[in-house]
């Protein structure tokens, strides 16, 4: 074959393979340079829809039991704010306008044993013990008052942002609930916030927090016009166990759906005993909540003995 055959069969032969290659480049539609990176295990693909990503798991609150060791008379008049316990006997503020008081409560009976009423343009709610004072919130008068363990004198008012609702203490803080899902911690000299809590239940903002009680270093809370009442870890805000009471005071026999509900709680470290009632509630009831305090039958044999 002459040398300028052989070099054009040579070329032809070359040619047809390049076509060949760049078709099959074009029929993928990417060469090695456009090729995206594999998403990492660790790091998915920003790509990826929301829904598929994955979630982190979340606790869910525990629902918590109950054995009902007795029950006491409690005044059905009462429109019940706030609750506490004190050296055998419960301290309670009650509500409405030219209704409201704080009052002091045999148990045993739901004799008033001492009482001193609020001025008729304050609408009465909670209330925690400090030291020997009383703090007591109103609703919507940004006015709170400080009285008198002992003979219930007025010492002092004090001005706060909102709304009051709900009140307790731990060792260090008033802790204030506004009737929204923020908490707020005061300082209990200066009655100033210091800080603010947000409480979610499974993720989601629980709001109505109202009656407050410190109980075994956790907040515990009743939400407006419900039956449940919600253990709070103070750190997070996370809502991680729930009492439903409903069966207490069964809504066949409540006057009103929406006024004569659960409010009140107290507790008795020593005994481990979580004392609630409701507005106009004709009965106050002993409860041993499960994780509280001392074991039942230990708690029975207390309960003997009148505080």
């Amino acid at each position: 074959m002459k040398l300028e055959s052989f070099l054009t069969v040579w070329l032809g032969a070359l040619y047809l393979g390049l076509a060949a290659c760049s078709a099959a480049s074009d029929a993928s539609g990417l060469d090695e340079g456009a090729r995206p990176a594999l998403a990492s295990k660790a790091e998915p693909s920003s790509n990826m829809p929301a829904s598929a990503a994955p979630k982190a798991i979340q606790a869910q609150p525990v629902a918590l039991t109950y054995d009902i060791l007795d029950t006491y008379p409690h005044d059905p008049s009462a429109f019940t704010q706030g609750l506490f316990f004190h050296q055998g006997v419960l301290y309670e503020s009650t509500g409405r306008y030219g209704q409201s008081s704080l009052r002091k409560t045999e148990i045993n009976t739901g004799r008033v044993l001492q009482k001193t009423d609020i001025p008729e343009q304050y609408f009465g709610e909670g209330i925690t013990l400090w030291n020997d004072q009383i703090i007591y919130l109103t609703w919507r008068a940004g006015r709170g008052f400080i009285f008198g363990l002992e003979n219930f004198e007025l010492r002092a008012s004090f001005p706060y942002p909102g709304q009051g609702w709900g009140l307790t203490a731990n060792t260090t803080h008033l802790i204030q609930s506004d009737g929204s899902h923020i908490l707020r911690f005061l300082d209990p000299e200066t009655l100033a916030i210091v800080d603010t809590l947000e409480v979610r239940y499974k993720g989601r903002p629980l709001s109505k927090l109202n009656e407050l009680e410190w109980i075994e270093g956790m907040i515990w809370a009743n939400v407006w016009q419900s039956d449940m009442i919600f253990r709070i870890d103070p750190r997070t805000g996370k809502v991680t166990g729930e009492v439903d009471l409903a069966a207490l005071h069964p809504a066949a026999l409540r006057a009103s759906p929406t006024d004569h509900v659960l409010n009140g709680i107290a507790y008795d470290p020593a005994q481990g005993i979580v004392y609630v009632t409701g507005k106009y509630w004709p009965r106050l009831f002993a409860l041993n909540i499960e994780g509280l305090g001392t074991p039942l039958q230990d708690v029975s044999k207390k309960l003997a003995t009148p505080p």
